[in-house]
């Protein structure tokens, strides 16, 4: 599978995971539904192998194609494609969002040799383009998708599916879904990467509700932007800065395995701030099947 390397070179390597909290998720989920409710017919798709070939290769001759590669298990991909969806539907059909359960096309899977998911890719002209893995704030999805929009333009391919007639009538603005306003500032500030001011918002709702899982969560992840920061992963990345690089690409497995494998190795106050990293992942990963598993691996390398 060739790259575009001209246009993977403009994106920001980094994934992850967008805000980590149930609250902002039932947000985005609403707000994807009121979107695309008023939105044009095509804009957001579900692709199997027997039709990727005219949904996704033919059609991307004319319009960009985005392809979600998730599965019903994954937290993050829950996370990342309302916001996706929600993002085709304001495009009013200059792109198109193609949605893929690796679970039931593992032969697409295959095909775009995904390790982790969620995994986004785009299709211009044929060819597809990595574009990032991980559930990324909605800022940074926004910085992909113009970029995305400008290198297609230059290809020749600014087409839109589902374009409305210029003599029917706008349809009505869909209303602005609710958000627990506890939760705004954290949010507003995590989508502008001021991740100062999105721990002193959590730690408002903490002081407030000391157990809030949300707010624990969101707390967490927060940590993990601030210490890597928009960074590419080292190549001799210690095992807990490298289990950070893992939670930000949504293979839970791989940063419990990384986090409880310094629990290990380590002792004393080192060994604690190991063993406080892997709970605090344990948080942010909330239900994910890996979870109960990495629990017994810790209680094991701890005693």
């Amino acid at each position: 599978m060739r790259e575009n390397v001209d246009m993977a070179s403009t994106f920001n390597a980094r994934g992850a995971i967008d805000l980590g909290a149930l609250a902002a998720q039932k947000s985005n989920q609403q707000k994807a539904s009121a979107a695309l409710a008023s939105a044009p017919p095509g804009v957001v798709i579900d692709v199997t192998t027997a039709t990727f070939e005219a949904a996704v290769i033919q059609q991307s001759m004319t319009v960009p194609i985005v392809l979600d590669l998730w599965a019903e298990w994954c937290g993050p991909c829950k996370q990342l494609s309302p916001i996706l969806e929600r993002l085709a539907a304001e495009a009013g059909g200059r792109w198109v969002l193609a949605k893929v359960d690796v679970d039931a096309e593992q032969q697409i899977a295959a095909a775009f040799q995904v390790q982790s998911i969620p995994s986004v890719f785009a299709v211009i002209k044929g060819q597809p383009i990595p574009l990032f893995q991980g559930a990324l704030p909605e800022a940074q999805i926004r910085q992909f998708l113009d970029e995305l929009l400008r290198v297609a333009a230059e290809q020749g391919v600014a087409g839109t599916v589902g374009a409305t007639p210029a003599d029917e009538a706008e349809p009505a603005e869909a209303p602005e879904a609710s958000v627990d306003p506890r939760f705004e500032a954290a949010y507003t500030a995590i989508e502008a990467a001021d991740w100062s001011a999105a721990k002193v918002a959590y730690d408002a709702i903490l002081t407030e509700t000391p157990g809030d899982a949300d707010a624990l969560a969101g707390r967490a992840l927060v940590d993990v932007y601030a210490r890597t920061d928009g960074r590419p992963e080292p190549a001799d990345a210690p095992l807990l800065v490298a289990a950070d690089y893992a939670v930000l690409a949504g293979d839970w497995e791989r940063a419990f395995e990384l986090g409880i494998t310094a629990v290990r190795e380590s002792s004393g106050e080192d060994r604690e701030a190991a063993r406080q990293r892997v709970l605090e992942f344990f948080q942010m990963a909330g239900d994910d099947p890996a979870v109960p598993q990495a629990r017994r691996a810790l209680a094991s390398a701890l005693f």
